[in-house]
């Protein structure tokens, strides 16, 4: 039952945090980053108590170890991957276009129209 609370009151601060920032539009942008940011810090501190924070922060935790090990690709690899993907795109859309323009003309003929 406690963890429930916690877990409302973690909203309830993120929530107020964000109607903060809106409410108060005639305020300094700065004043207002600050207001949502504080308003997180708190949601995300209260989270932090509960086992489903805990296990939230462990994944999200853990998502970023995975993303560490990643192995990108070189410059030269994803300009050969995008002209590849670029040009399939470009053949499947003439592809599609002599079928389309095929189909119109049996339909037309079907139908007994001159094409």
């Amino acid at each position: 039952m406690l963890n429930k609370l916690k877990l409302a009151a973690s909203l309830l601060l993120l929530v107020g945090g964000v109607v903060g920032f809106y409410v108060l539009q005639d305020k300094a942008l700065a004043l207002r980053i600050v207001i949502f940011l504080v308003g997180m810090g708190a949601a995300i501190a209260v989270l932090w108590t509960t086992p489903t924070g805990q296990s939230t922060l462990g994944f999200i935790s853990d998502s970023f170890a995975e993303a560490k090990r990643v192995v990108w690709p070189t410059k030269q690899e994803t300009m050969q991957t995008t002209i590849a993907v670029f040009v399939l795109v470009v053949v499947m859309a003439a592809f599609l276009a002599i079928v389309d323009i095929g189909f119109s003309y049996m339909v037309q003929w079907i139908m007994g129209r001159s094409a």
